[in-house]
């Protein structure tokens, strides 16, 4: 079967509270496998947010609070080693679906003090398909992520299809996707900070590009989402009806029609049936890794090594 439906779930964290976000993310997979979801696409940093404040922080005068708000996540960040994930593992084997979850992830490998804007691929049968970490964490996300390397750059078979997952503005990276599409991709699911038209169109232009499913999964936030405890949040985010991310989840067909959303101001669980069938179909006139390619021109190399600081031989 090439038919499957998809669940893009636009929900807010428990903010900076890694178990209670577990928690969240476990209640929706099962509401959207109820719902005959088979792929469940949850968004950028989701595990346990993402790290908004790095857009009102002003540059070497509130380093104080930066510090206060890093210790937070690094705190509540996941660590795959220790086994935090262990829930959400537990809920896609249980319910037999492929579900795709952004995280802050701490560097177990390595010091111990890094974090990475990380995708999950956690397939069927509860295991970790896939890792991709973000390869150019985007302007002030440098101040708080780590840079990814390719070795999670790749496109996976899942009963849904072949997935492959560039985080937010890594989509800005043609190399990064034309790597995705030499895979054979035929869902692009890319979790984002991003919002609005100017994004949406970008995703419309990748799936026109790509000739491949596109679903962009989208963060919602408000700043009432924020404890009362939040440090800072008197100065940051003083209006408690303000919309600091309005979340636009869409899901977009081969050759960039919009099928599904987007979703704006509003939390929910955004569904679509994709058919994989229509991406072979729209690369008969275009296929930009194929026919439409001229490799004696032009040539992409990925180094796919994990990079690694120290090696212990």
């Amino acid at each position: 079967m090439t038919v499957s439906k998809v669940a893009v779930v636009q929900q807010a964290p428990t903010y900076l509270h890694r178990e209670a976000t577990l928690a969240t993310a476990v209640a929706a997979v099962a509401e959207a496998a109820a719902a005959g979801a088979r792929l469940i696409v949850f968004p950028e940093a989701f595990v346990p947010g993402y790290p908004a404040w790095l857009w009102r922080l002003r540059p070497g005068a509130d380093g104080a609070l930066s510090a206060r708000l890093h210790a937070l996540l690094l705190e509540n960040s996941v660590s795959l080693r220790r086994g935090d994930l262990a829930p959400l593992l537990d809920a896609a084997r249980r319910h037999a679906v492929t579900v795709v979850c952004g995280i802050d992830e701490r560097d177990d490998d390595f010091g111990g003090g890094t974090l990475y804007n990380t995708a999950l691929l956690i397939g069927a049968d509860g295991t970790i398909l896939n890792r991709h970490r973000k390869l150019m964490p985007t302007n002030p996300e440098r101040m708080v992520w780590g840079f990814g390397d390719a070795s999670g750059l790749k496109v996976v078979d899942t009963p849904a299809g072949r997935l492959g997952t560039l985080l937010c503005w890594e989509s800005m990276m043609p190399l990064a996707r034309y790597a995705l599409y030499a895979q054979g991709i035929e869902i692009y699911v890319a979790p984002t900070y991003d919002t609005g038209d100017g994004w949406i169109g970008t995703l419309q232009h990748i799936a026109r590009e790509g000739c491949c499913w596109v679903v962009g999964g989208g963060c919602i936030l408000r700043a009432s989402d924020f404890a009362a405890d939040f440090p800072g949040r008197e100065t940051l985010y003083p209006d408690a009806e303000e919309w600091v991310n309005v979340g636009d989840s869409v899901v977009i067909a081969p050759g960039g029609t919009i099928v599904a959303g987007p979703l704006r101001r509003q939390a929910g669980i955004l569904y679509a049936e994709i058919d994989t069938a229509r991406v072979g179909a729209a690369r008969r006139s275009l296929d930009v890794v194929g026919h439409y390619a001229r490799p004696d021109l032009f040539q992409l190399r990925v180094n796919t090594q994990p990079q690694q600081p120290v090696r212990f031989d």
